[in-house]
């Protein structure tokens, strides 16, 4: 019997699976509606990340049938970087689907649920799903029972959309990209300790603009970046960020403009935040409120460099690469 107006679900569903399917139909057991929040929404398509939230909406869909007419599904975006921001995007989203004065059963992992106090989180018995990991890597492998994975752990119209996907030209640039990153990693697999690489960033903002860069190479070809890259050995962080600033953007500042204007820098560290392995990146933040754009160039692994209107950032969210859109989110104050 439904005790609650509203039961909410947070996940990512990448993709939906039996132990998805079960707390759902446990939701649907504690309320006559359902809220279906998908967590990592509008980003970039990557091979950690490989469909959109309309694609996952799709596949919760199907597979609840005609349950599905109880279930509002929404996006719930990343902030890697903002935890009020994200805890204040899912109340909202809760609010608008739930209105005023409503009782709220929430269907969500632990330390989820404890920034949520004013909701009633449901211990559920739902069946053990494999790691997200094994997921990605049954659906680039290309073994002849590739597919069995997905009919064993999830329903069967999400292991048939699965199967449509595979033939996709999205799926094939996918592909692509995992293949080349699971080369990198594979390469670093004989070292004694697992790697931890550091990397640097540049944030430049200059009278309402951004400079960002258009990858040209995997991982994340063809979508846009902040400048940076590795630092090397016989340099500073700050040092090897002009130096990827310059590298990949031709930007005409002299150095002792950019240090002028340097207002910050910090360190950006989500375990999960590259497909490279444990990548740890220092941003610097350089900031010209205002003056005529500097003159830049592409060079390097940039195919494109592009002053951007801080308007147009927030829109370019499923463009970016990795967590560059997070970044820009930490230093400016993007939508």
């Amino acid at each position: 019997m439904a005790t609650y107006d509203l039961a909410v679900l947070i996940a990512r569903f990448e993709p939906v699976h039996l132990g998805h399917c079960a707390v759902l139909e446990q939701a649907l057991s504690h309320a006559p509606r359902v809220l279906a929040l998908i967590g990592s929404s509008e980003r970039a398509r990557t091979p950690q990340h490989p469909w959109s939230f309309e694609e996952r909406a799709e596949m919760i869909a199907a597979a609840l049938g005609a349950d599905a007419a109880r279930v509002t599904i929404l996006p719930l975006r990343d902030h890697l970087y903002n935890a009020h921001r994200w805890t204040a995007e899912a109340q909202t989203q809760v609010a608008r689907a739930a209105g005023e004065g409503q009782s709220i059963a929430l269907f969500c992992a632990r330390d989820v649920a404890q920034v949520f106090p004013q909701w009633t989180r449901i211990a559920v018995d739902a069946p053990q799903a494999p790691a997200a990991k094994e997921f990605r890597d049954a659906l680039f492998s290309d073994a002849r029972d590739a597919l069995r994975f997905f009919e064993e752990h999830a329903p069967a119209p999400v292991s048939d959309f699965i199967a449509r996907f595979r033939q996709t030209e999205a799926f094939a640039r996918l592909l692509e990209e995992y293949r080349v990153t699971e080369a990198d990693r594979a390469a670093w697999s004989c070292a004694p300790f697992p790697p931890v690489f550091v990397t640097v960033d540049a944030v430049v903002a200059h009278s309402g603009h951004v400079l960002l860069v258009e990858r040209k190479h995997h991982p994340g070809r063809g979508l846009w970046a902040l400048p940076g890259g590795f630092v090397e050995q016989d340099e500073t962080l700050r040092d090897a960020a002009i130096r990827e600033l310059r590298e990949e953007t031709a930007i005409g500042l002299p150095d002792a403009a950019l240090l002028a204007h340097l207002r910050g820098s910090s360190v950006f560290d989500d375990p999960q935040r590259s497909l490279r392995g444990r990548t740890i990146t220092n941003a610097f933040f350089f900031d010209f409120s205002s003056g005529e754009l500097p003159k830049i160039h592409s060079g390097d692994d940039a195919a494109r460099a592009r002053w951007v209107p801080l308007r147009d950032i927030g829109p370019m969210r499923t463009q970016m690469f990795e967590d560059h859109f997070s970044i820009l989110e930490y230093f400016l104050a993007t939508p």
